[in-house]
């Protein structure tokens, strides 16, 4: 195989390669909790216990996204990545760091504009409420 078309072939492999992977993953990773739901499920009799069982092994988050921890994240990663066309890939990697660099500025500014747990939507609406 020629050396010039082996990039360009991995490089489209891995679009199909990664999210077959991570279907693969999700789905192994959630197969023992059936299996076992099912096993405990075949000797319970009350409906209601049931209920509470699959209750437990639901895994959804129940509080809003604090947009302040995801922006910090984000900031860091535009600065590596500014950091990394400065020191080592060039002018185009600067651009994109400084892009995603400012995503996570506007992303930090929104979790101070937009308050999303209980406690700060109780506290600004106080604050309101003094004026």
């Amino acid at each position: 195989m020629d050396q010039n078309i082996i990039i360009p072939v991995m490089g489209m492999l891995t679009g199909i390669i990664i999210p077959l992977a991570v279907f693969f993953w999700l789905y192994h990773e959630d197969k023992g909790k059936r299996e076992t739901v099912l096993e405990i499920s075949k000797n319970l009799d009350d409906p209601q216990k049931l209920q509470e069982l699959l209750n437990i092994f639901e895994e959804r988050k129940k509080e809003p996204i604090d947009y302040r921890r995801g922006g910090v994240i984000t900031l860091f990663v535009g600065m590596g990545i500014y950091f990394l066309g400065l020191f080592a890939l060039g002018s185009f990697f600067e651009g994109t760091g400084f892009l995603v660099g400012f995503i996570g500025i506007g992303t930090i500014i929104a979790g101070y504009l937009y308050p999303n747990t209980g406690k700060e939507l109780t506290d600004a609406v106080e604050e309101f409420e003094k004026k």
